[in-house]
C-alpha cells in the first residue's frame, strides 16, 4: 500500500495548496441551492406527506448532501483524470516508476472518495449552523454520500480513461445525465410524484439510492432489509465501475 499512499500524498499536496479554488463549486454552491430551494422555495411549501411532515429545508438537506457528493465525484473523476492521461501525461510519469497501474487507480479512487468526504463534512457543518439538520444522524449520511458519489464517479473514471477528446464528452454527461438525475431522482421531491412509467429510471440511478439512505439515517422509517438493498446496489455499482476503469487504465497506460 505504500506506493498508493505516496500517490495519494501527491494529490493531497496539490489540494492543500489550492483548496480555495474548490470552495465555491464543492461547498458554497450546494449551500446556495439549499438556501434558494430549502429556505426560499421551502418557505412557500407546507409540511405534508410529500415532505414526510418535515419543513422543506429539513427534508431537502440530506439529499443535497448526496447530490453534491455525486457532483464532486464526477468533477474529480473527469477532467483531472483526462488531463493526467492526455494533457500533462502525469499518469505516464507516475507509472514509469515502481508504482503500478493498479496502485495508481487505487490512489485516484481513494482521492476522489476523500474529496467527497471533505466537501461533505464542510457542507454538513455549514448547513447545521443554518438549522437544516434535526439530529446527529446526518453524520451517518456523510459515508452514504461518499458511497453514492463513488457509485457514479467510478464509472466516470472509466469513461475518462476511454475518451480522447477535449472534454466534450464530459459536457454531455453533465448536461444530459448528471443534471436530469439530480432533478428526477428524488432530491427535491419523492419520486412518487413522478409518472409511474418514469420511476424505474430513477431507481437505477445511484443518486436515488443515496437519497433514500441519507434521509433514512436522519429521519428513520426504513427497514434493515431495504437499507441493505440500497447499500448493496451502490457497492455493486462502485465495484463494477472500478473494474471497468481498471481495464481502461491498463489499456490506456500500456507502453
Amino acid at each position: 500500500m505504500r506506493p498508493v499512499f505516496l500517490v495519494l500524498e501527491h494529490f493531497w499536496t496539490w489540494y492543500r495548496r489550492n483548496w480555495r479554488a474548490t470552495v465555491v463549486s464543492t461547498v458554497l454552491l450546494p449551500l446556495m441551492f439549499l438556501g434558494a430551494m430549502g429556505f426560499g422555495l421551502g418557505s412557500r411549501i407546507t409540511p405534508g406527506p410529500a415532505t414526510d411532515g418535515l419543513p422543506y429545508v429539513v427534508y431537502l438537506a440530506p439529499a443535497m448532501l448526496v447530490a453534491a457528493a455525486v457532483q464532486v465525484a464526477t468533477a474529480e473523476s473527469s477532467f483531472p483524470v483526462l488531463g493526467s492521461l492526455k494533457w500533462d501525461r502525469r499518469y505516464y510519469a507516475i507509472t514509469s516508476t515502481p508504482v503500478t497501474v493498479d496502485q495508481l487507480l487505487m490512489a485516484q479512487a481513494l482521492w476522489v472518495a476523500l474529496r467527497v468526504l471533505i466537501s461533505g463534512l464542510a457542507y454538513v457543518a455549514a448547513a447545521a449552523l443554518l438549522g437544516a439538520f434535526t439530529n446527529a444522524g446526518v453524520l451517518l449520511a456523510v459515508p452514504v454520500s461518499v458511497l453514492a458519489g463513488m457509485a457514479f464517479g467510478s464509472w466516470i473514471l472509466a469513461l475518462a480513461a476511454s475518451v480522447n477528446d477535449e472534454g466534450v464528452t464530459f459536457g454531455n454527461v453533465f448536461r444530459f445525465v448528471l443534471v436530469p438525475m439530480t432533478l428526477f431522482a428524488g432530491t427535491y421531491y419523492p419520486i412518487s410524484q413522478l409518472p409511474e412509467w418514469s420511476r424505474p429510471l430513477a431507481w437505477i440511478t445511484p443518486l436515488w439510492h443515496g437519497n433514500e439512505l441519507a434521509r433514512a439515517v436522519e429521519f428513520g422509517g426504513m427497514s434493515a432489509l431495504a437499507a441493505v438493498g440500497h447499500v448493496g446496489y451502490l457497492v455493486v455499482l462502485t465495484a463494477g465501475g472500478l473494474l471497468v476503469a481498471r481495464q481502461r487504465f491498463h489499456a490506456r497506460l500500456k507502453v
